[in-house]
């Protein structure tokens, strides 16, 4: 597959909450996730917190998606049940290498997530 049929399928795979799938399409060696407010070095990591709040994804909408070689940008919507968040605007820049994604970084408002969070950040490893 194409760098940005990985990320699609990633993000469809994130969307319909198959985490499991999703976390297959990451690389285990150097990978990288880095947001607004946070930084995490494994996948499991990764999708147990930024991605792992299924419980208030009402959805995530794909609004662009492009490419450049390795690199895929995406802009999406995540919809949320949490009426203090509403919706965040997302856009993400993905690096893939071979078959797999090897650094994620994200920007979003991150005030956002600290009023949701009460500043209670997760460690970062």
């Amino acid at each position: 597959m194409k760098p940005k049929d990985i990320v699609a399928q990633f993000i469809a795979d994130i969307h319909a909450q198959r985490f499991d799938e999703a976390k297959a399409l990451l690389v285990t060696e150097g990978f990288e996730y880095v947001g607004p407010n946070m930084r995490f070095l494994t996948p499991d990591d990764m999708m147990s917190y930024p991605f792992g709040m299924a419980a208030i994804q009402k959805d995530l909408i794909l609004r662009q998606l492009s490419a450049d070689g390795e690199h895929v940008f995406a802009i999406l919507d995540y919809r949320t049940n949490f009426e203090l968040i509403g919706d965040v605007r997302l856009a993400v820049w993905f690096r893939v290498r071979g078959d797999k994604i090897q650094t994620v970084e994200a920007f979003y408002n991150a005030a956002v997530v600290e009023n949701m969070l009460g500043g209670n950040f997760p460690s970062t490893s």
